[in-house]
């Protein structure tokens, strides 16, 4: 809640801008007037020694920080959080071979399983020569903060380094003491300073369909990406990239496939 009200300007929630402000965004009590509270009971729950707000306040809250649905979501996911399943936090490793075989008979659809902490279970022969060249292929996270090609990689870096990171502290939701999920933010914490100023937004979404990447052989492609639950193993999901048809990408895919037939056994 914080640094949601450090990134919400009085102007974006109707309120002057008067005064000397100490830190950027809304004070606290503009954000307790704003949802109807006191400025004690504000104070109480971002300091987490109120833990039990009503809907009411989390739906006056949510109007207060202007905050778009998938946060709103991750607000009532953290203040009323669901009982999770004994084993289905970290959720499954195994990849199907039903899976693993459609994802390999795709021609010019690079495509790959990961799980909800973006660790990558399985790729087809396109995704590995799209990701030929890069240093951290386990896990897309460590690829974009940790690769030192990854800013060449995503011609849009910024953009899709905080749609991941939204996507990661979304599907945390209250699960923020999973050892895995510890293990990588810390990692990335300490090794990188970009992480670290992103993370600190607590930005919560989905990450962006489009997908601008520059292939040291193939060069620039404009891919989509479509994301696909995994039934059968709850917390995977299957990425599948494509081209518009007959867009200069669309051939560049061609070409991508024609060098993972070169290189698959």
């Amino acid at each position: 809640m914080r640094a949601r009200r450090e990134l919400t300007t009085p102007a974006q929630v109707g309120l002057l801008d008067v005064g000397f402000r100490r830190t950027p965004g809304l004070r606290r009590e503009e954000v307790a007037m704003l949802a109807g509270v006191s400025t004690d009971y504000y104070v109480r729950l971002e300091q987490g020694r109120e833990r039990h707000p009503s809907g009411q306040v989390l739906d006056a809250l949510t109007q207060a920080l202007d905050l778009g649905i998938e946060a709103e979501a991750h607000l009532y996911e953290l203040a009323q959080p669901r009982p999770r399943r004994r084993g289905a936090a970290g959720g499954m490793e195994q990849v199907s071979p039903d899976l693993l075989r459609m994802m390999h008979g795709w021609s010019y659809t690079p495509a790959m399983v990961c799980n909800r902490w973006l660790d990558v279970l399985a790729r087809n022969p396109p995704v590995a020569i799209l990701h030929d060249g890069l240093e951290y292929t386990d896990n897309l996270l460590r690829l974009i903060f940790l690769d030192p090609r990854a800013r060449e990689y995503y011609r849009d870096w910024e953009q899709i380094a905080r749609a991941q990171v939204a996507y990661l502290r979304s599907v945390a939701g209250a699960d923020l003491n999973d050892p895995d999920l510890i293990e990588l933010v810390g990692e990335l914490s300490s090794q990188s300073a970009d992480f670290r100023r992103i993370w600190a937004r607590h930005d919560v979404g989905i990450p962006s369909k489009n997908r601008l990447l520059r292939h040291h052989v193939i060069g620039e492609l404009d891919l989509t990406c479509e994301a696909f639950s995994v039934a059968s193993a709850p917390g995977q999901q299957l990425l599948a990239f494509q081209a518009e048809p007959g867009s200069p990408s669309a051939h560049a895919l061609t070409r991508l496939d024609r060098l993972a037939g070169m290189t698959t056994p």
